[in-house]
């Protein structure tokens, strides 16, 4: 299990842009956020234990070491994207056996 050390914010800027902020820390997420309790329930057991905040979605895994939290907004956008992305899909055809290709 790894330790996330990097705790990301990402909102929307006034301009509609994405606005990431890093911080090394829960401390300042603290100061600026109502925690609200702690996850408890989540796949990656590397966020058992990270707090909730009121107003933002997560803790949300984020490669190895972020712990990402997502205004609503933000967190219906980027659903909305994931969602909307077509997937190539392989089709696997039988290869036809010697028998087959015999007839």
């Amino acid at each position: 299990m790894s330790k996330k050390d990097t705790f990301r914010i990402v909102t929307r800027a006034a301009d509609g842009t994405l606005r990431i902020r890093d911080f090394p820390s829960p401390e300042p997420l603290l100061k600026m956020h109502t925690q609200i309790g702690v996850d408890d329930s989540s796949a990656d057991l590397a966020l058992r234990g990270m707090p909730v905040f009121r107003g933002l979605i997560g803790p949300i895994p984020e490669g190895k070491n972020i712990v990402r939290y997502e205004s609503p907004e933000v967190f219906e956008l980027m659903s909305k994207e994931w969602a909307s992305k077509k997937t190539k899909r392989r089709r696997r055809t039988a290869k036809p056996s010697t028998e087959e290709s015999n007839i």
